[in-house]
């Protein structure tokens, strides 16, 4: 008899590459293109936004071009294809570079390699907010039944289904799943009844339930729990979701309960957004609750979700067991100082955070230093910091200074609406001096005069990349003004507006004023009338 080892034979398969190892490379290839090299050096670096869309599509266009290659070679490893697909990111990345910044819109990015690519998005969102009825559904999605085709993605957005035209694409749907990767039902019951909408959830519910997505958009939705649960059946079926988007969704906390317990499966989920429900604390102990489930987190959105510092602190806290996430989004909520502090010890966790956006949470000098103070320590990769309207007083400033210096990837920063003042101001100014990737900075609205805002602009007008620095809303007078038109004579547009600024206003000491009016009630007690 032969040894087993020469029975079996093993076959391994290099193609199609994971989800994360294409983000991994969108991430790599962005990072070519907005990092100083050779090529940047001659050609000029793309800001961070260009550049991540070029990478995406750079990628999308490579793998179309392999995934084509391989359709002809099935019974291969994919070997050929995995050497095509770095062979096209890598040209198409360099045609990116040479071109430069700027790229304009009929400029777009393609592959010698790609004839006939099989399309792979059916999107019906473009154009005017439309009903649809049967006889319009039977039409519209038509392409979808074409024997063979290759679509991964459907996009139904902007589109309100009512009964009829649910029940012609469930067919459709339910011969599709097991193909489908990525799935957007955004707004797409706008204006129906709550009946006819609850209906139309059910049926799109049921036919895709058992369909294997990576991403799953049901927001703008209004769905409330009722919606959620009509969702139930699509939702407990998923055990490889990484992208869950239900923002401005009427999730309550009874709705954030049900997305708790028809959720079960989120070891893979890499981004999750809530932005713009009315969650609350009772809600945000829920979804504190995903979050923990959830340890593979890169970017979690719960902006403007009601949330205070009960269920901040407890939101916090699960973030903690996410140590890969890259971004993080709570604006607008009401953590208070407790939040701050729950959160600053998460942060120290989370050293793979590229965007930090803390705007209006209620900080105060305490949360926001414990939260600057975590962030100094960890982060490394850190590019935007948001800060904004959150009380943040000049007695903060070393502590957010300090932050700022060890971030030297920093292309962003927003501390407006808060009372930094002229010493703030300074150190900020500072702190960012050797700043090579610093691209804009916000600090309106911070009581600042003349005097920090020429240190700002005299900081920021030396770095060759820059390009746009707020400073409205103070209290910089007209002759400030006239200088800070000088420093940016070059560069104008760099300079954002300034017409709230107010020439006349002034820093008000607030023990000054006691002081005052101690010695005038001391003058009022001594007044006698003759």
């Amino acid at each position: 008899m032969e040894p087993d080892s020469q029975q079996r034979s093993f076959s391994i398969k290099l193609w199609p590459p994971s989800q994360n190892t294409r983000q991994t490379l969108v991430e790599r290839m962005t990072n070519n293109l907005t990092t100083k090299s050779l090529f940047t050096q001659k050609y000029g670096t793309l800001d961070r936004e260009e550049a991540e869309e070029n990478a995406k599509r750079i990628e999308d266009v490579a793998f179309a071009t392999a995934n084509l290659h391989y359709e002809k070679e099935p019974d291969g490893d994919g070997g050929s294809a995995v050497q095509l697909y770095a062979k096209e990111c890598s040209k198409l990345l360099l045609d990116v570079l040479k071109r430069g910044p700027g790229r304009k819109e009929d400029e777009v990015v393609t592959s010698s390699h790609t004839t006939t690519p099989h399309e792979s998005v059916f999107d019906i969102s473009k154009g005017k907010r439309a009903f649809i009825e049967a006889d319009e559904a039977h039409e519209l999605l038509s392409p979808l039944k074409d024997p063979g085709n290759s679509f991964t993605k459907i996009c139904f957005s902007n589109r309100s289904f009512g009964i009829g035209a649910a029940q012609v694409a469930e067919p459709i749907l339910t011969s599709l799943k097991d193909q489908l990767r990525e799935v957007d039902l955004s707004d797409f019951i706008a204006g129906r009844p709550e009946a006819e909408a609850l209906d139309v959830m059910k049926i799109f519910s049921s036919a895709l339930e058992g369909s294997v997505l990576n991403s799953l958009n049901l927001s703008d939705n209004a769905l409330g729990e009722k919606g959620v649960r009509a969702f139930g059946a699509l939702l407990k079926s998923q055990k490889c979701l990484e992208e869950l988007y239900l923002m401005n969704d009427g999730i309550s906390k009874e709705a954030a309960g049900a997305v708790c317990e028809l959720i079960p499966f989120t070891e893979k989920l890499k981004v999750l957004h809530f932005h713009n429900n009315m969650t609350g604390d009772e809600g945000a102990l829920a979804i504190a609750e995903v979050v923990k489930r959830s340890p593979s987190l890169e970017d979690f959105r719960c902006s403007s979700t009601r949330i205070g510092t009960e269920g901040g602190v407890a939101l916090c806290d699960a973030l903690g067991n996410c140590t890969h996430l890259k971004k993080l989004d709570l604006r607008d909520n009401m953590l208070g100082t407790e939040g701050g502090v729950s959160l600053s010890k998460a942060l120290s966790k989370h050293t793979e955070l590229r965007e930090v956006y803390l705007s209006y949470l209620n900080l105060a000098d305490d949360g926001a230093i414990a939260i600057v103070d975590a962030l100094k320590e960890s982060a490394p990769q850190l590019e935007v910091l948001e800060l904004s309207g959150n009380d943040i007083t000049a007695d903060a400033a070393p502590a957010i200074a300090a932050c700022i210096a060890a971030k030297q990837f920093l292309s962003k920063l927003n501390l407006s609406e808060n009372e930094l003042k002229d010493e703030g101001a300074n150190l900020i100014s500072k702190a960012i001096e050797g700043h090579g990737q610093l691209k804009e900075v916000d600090i309106s609205a911070n009581q600042i005069t003349r005097n920090g805002a020429r240190q700002l602009a005299v900081t920021v007008v030396q770095k060759d990349d820059f390009k746009h620095l707020n400073i409205n809303g103070n209290f910089i007078s007209e002759e400030g003004i006239e200088e800070l038109t000088d420093i940016f004579k070059s560069s104008p547009d760099v300079l954002g507006p300034l017409d709230e600024n107010d020439p006349d206003g002034e820093d008000i000491d607030e023990e000054s004023e006691e002081g005052d009016a101690d010695e005038l009630e001391s003058k009022m007690k001594n007044l006698a009338v003759d």
